[in-house]
């Protein structure tokens, strides 16, 4: 973990993908180790993070299906509170990055706004465990989990 923990310590500003907080949350086994070490550097104001309302969306999906509106709440409770962790609306400015990421890199929606929330408010870092997205590197520097392990 420290080899991570050292590469995005040279960011200030990271932008996370709903991956991070999906294994997080849910404890999974192989990424629960990076998710806790990425999450601990937001926390202690290593780096600051970024993320889109469309995360909370994509968090709370679930939860609401199963009607568990207590569990969604949560997330949002959590999310919304987290130290050094900014939420960011979708703007005119982030669907219109979004639009230019879809068609350089032919990434799907949802990821676009994700990553174009980033970017317009100056990440320097994509963290995400979508291994098609690493062609997005020439605007950003894109952390994959794989990668990490």
């Amino acid at each position: 973990m420290d080899r991570i923990r050292q590469r995005l310590a040279n960011h200030s500003l990271i932008a996370l993908d709903s991956a991070i907080f999906i294994y997080h949350f849910e404890a999974h086994s192989t990424y629960f180790p990076l998710t806790q070490t990425i999450l601990e550097m937001v926390s202690d104001g290593t780096c600051q993070a970024v993320i889109s309302t469309v995360t909370l969306m994509e968090l709370t999906v679930l939860p609401w299906r199963l009607g568990r509106a207590n569990v969604a709440r949560q997330y949002e409770l959590l999310l919304v509170n987290f130290p050094h962790l900014t939420i960011v609306d979708v703007s005119r400015d982030v669907a219109r990055r979004a639009a230019q990421l879809r068609t350089l890199y032919r990434i799907r929606p949802a990821d676009s706004l994700l990553v174009a929330t980033g970017l317009v408010n100056q990440a320097t870092a994509w963290v995400t465990n979508d291994k098609n997205l690493r062609r997005l590197a020439p605007d950003i520097e894109v952390f994959i989990l794989d990668d990490w392990l």
